[in-house]
């Protein structure tokens, strides 16, 4: 399968999945949750990476390992060996049998299937472009950070040829910025407390889209203080309005993260927005 995500942006909305599709005994951030993700349309799954003490990568956010392990330990800290014995908990926090996969098992397991976003690059850039590389599947891999100088230098350091996308909340010349850095610059994760706000306008849009960028909008809702696209989200949407949660969403971006892929697809085919 050839991948080029503005061919596939032009031809319908990019649904990603965050962190797979789960609930009940199945918890994020692992295959099943990936595969049941795709079954439900979505086009990209979002992925975080965490290095254990003996340098192997595990699809896992880091610092989450008491709400999903029910246990006080740090698996930054303990061996790939003690790690594979782990068990990830479900949603009343009793263990399951499903345990934490491993960077390379993700890869080959989705390789040629779909788009895949690694989060948390910048805590092991080199280790993880290796892994990227020996599978041959850069055309698939989306790179995510903050455009701080300090992580900016590490993508064009390991990354260069890798789809990048910023994450910011304004502009402050980091447009202009990134299009003369050596970075595969291919679009932005925009972040907007409200519609006035710069990152939420159709100007700064068609400023990004002007210059061939793709426009990333979240769904998501980490919590509901950090508001991410103002209030036009997965809760909206759930709790009765998908028109102002994923229609409006829809109507503006190219690429929108959700925990709620196979509601929000069929509200988008339903509707007709998915498909341009």
């Amino acid at each position: 399968m050839k991948f080029d995500i503005r061919e596939t942006a032009s031809e319908r909305v990019i649904l990603c999945a965050h962190r797979g599709l789960w609930g009940g005994n199945i918890p994020c951030n692992n295959i099943i949750a990936y595969e049941f993700a795709l079954t439900e349309g979505a086009d990209m799954i979002e992925i975080d990476v965490t290095k254990s003490a003996d340098d192997e990568l595990f699809i896992f956010h880091p610092g989450m390992e008491k709400r999903q392990f029910n246990k006080d330990i740090n698996i930054r800290h303990m061996n790939a060996a003690d790690i594979r014995e782990l068990r990830l908990c479900n949603f009343d926090g009793d263990a399951t049998q499903i345990g934490l996969n491993t960077l390379d098992e993700v890869l080959e397991h989705f390789k040629g299937r779909c788009y895949i976003n690694i989060d948390k690059f910048g805590d092991n850039p080199a280790k993880i472009i290796e892994v990227v590389k020996r599978h041959d599947m850069k055309d698939q891999i989306i790179l995510k950070c903050s455009p701080r100088k300090e992580q900016l230098d590490i993508v064009e350091a390991y990354a260069p040829d890798i789809q990048f996308l910023p994450i910011i909340s304004a502009d402050n010349g980091c447009h202009e910025m990134l299009k003369a850095r050596n970075i595969n610059y291919i679009g932005t994760e925009l972040l907007f407390k409200t519609e006035q706000d710069e990152t939420a306008s159709e100007a700064y849009r068609d400023l990004l889209r002007k210059d061939g960028k793709l426009c990333w909008v979240n769904s998501i809702v980490y919590n509901y203080k950090a508001v991410l696209a103002a209030g036009h989200s997965d809760d909206a949407a759930v709790g009765g309005d998908p028109e102002f949660g994923w229609g409006w969403n829809a109507d503006r971006f190219d690429i929108i993260q959700t925990d709620w892929v196979g509601q929000c697809a069929r509200y988008l085919e339903k509707t007709g927005r998915r498909f341009r």
